[in-house]
């Protein structure tokens, strides 16, 4: 009860933020970011895109890797209009296909950018069953696995850049409080999704066990860091309740009601992207990777997101996939 009446007020807390904080107010503080490039997925529409815009006003050059060009460049449009010294590059990118990540890899890398900040935060929730052209759940694909690649093909980068320039490298996942709905055996239910039939397809249920995936892949890709010795962090968020594009799929009656009934606890955009940038600049989790948060402060993550022994089954799963 406590909790939920520090979240409706706003209250603070030890980072000196609360769930009423924007992305622009915990950014204030953080100095010029333009020595800094900022790789964010799903940077098109809603929390991706007021992260872009963000980070591009404080100095940041933002890359946009994104399936819609269109939107994209709409994006692009409005960022330099508020900000016209800003540096925003748009480049192709499908998430839920592995041969699309490995060419986007490839164009970046052909660019010979630095890198500093990697924010995955696209993400789906398809209402109808699909398979990836890599035979994986769509949702699971998209949210998870490409991202899973993207890092691994990108973490070279981020720890190139860090140790030449010595600014710490950062990664943060998109998560949501919704992992905590998933129970079971993730690796089998992701096997039994991921046919061709699936009768009975639970989108919600897909979407918990994506989202799980993320804080599992953070806690394993910090744990891989440390032992690297690399200058680069790894945290998690939850963004918090928003109503944005990701929705797109499920609107009618029920949706509409249900965020109706909801709304005194929906974030705006700008507050529900502040966590992320947070975790991205601020110089006070620095030292802090592998963990998971929610409205700027760290927060629990559910029993089976907390896993190290499950986080490193996923992650060696991971690498098959991957690699076939």
């Amino acid at each position: 009860m406590l909790e939920a009446v520090k979240y409706l007020i706003g209250a603070h807390g030890a980072s000196g933020y609360g769930s009423k904080s924007t992305a622009e107010g915990v950014t204030e503080s953080c100095g010029d970011l333009r020595s800094l490039t900022a790789i964010i997925t799903g940077a098109t529409s809603g929390i991706g895109a007021e992260t872009a815009r963000v980070l591009a006003k404080r100095g940041a050059r933002v890359v946009m890797p994104v399936r819609n060009m269109k939107a994209a460049q709409d994006t692009k449009a409005r960022i330099l209009s508020e900000c016209p010294d800003a540096t925003v590059i748009v480049m192709a990118l499908d998430l839920s296909s592995l041969r699309s990540v490995r060419s986007f890899v490839a164009e970046f890398e052909s660019l010979d950018l630095p890198l500093n900040l990697l924010i995955n935060n696209a993400g789906k929730f398809a209402h109808q069953h699909a398979i990836s052209e890599d035979g994986i759940e769509m949702t699971f694909a998209t949210n998870y696995l490409g991202h899973f690649l993207l890092t691994n093909l990108l973490v070279g980068k981020l720890t190139q850049t860090a140790r030449e320039t010595g600014i710490q490298g950062r990664i943060v996942n998109v998560s949501s409080a919704i992992h905590g709905w998933f129970a079971g055996d993730m690796l089998q239910y992701l096997a039994e999704i991921s046919r061709q039939k699936c009768p009975n397809y639970d989108a919600t249920r897909a979407y918990a066990l994506s989202k799980l995936a993320n804080v599992l892949h953070t806690k394993q890709l910090a744990h891989r860091l440390k032992e690297m010795k690399a200058n680069v962090t790894a945290n998690c968020v939850h963004p918090g309740i928003v109503r944005t594009r990701l929705t797109r799929e499920r609107e009618g009656f029920v949706t509409d009601a249900a965020f109706f009934l909801a709304s005194k606890l929906l974030k705006t955009i700008p507050q529900a992207a502040a966590t992320t940038c947070y975790l991205a600049t601020n110089p006070r989790v620095g030292k802090v990777s592998g963990k998971y948060f929610a409205d700027c402060n760290e927060a629990t993550a559910s029993k089976l997101g907390s896993s190290a022994s499950e986080a490193a089954r996923l992650w060696s799963a991971s690498e098959i996939m991957t690699i076939r």
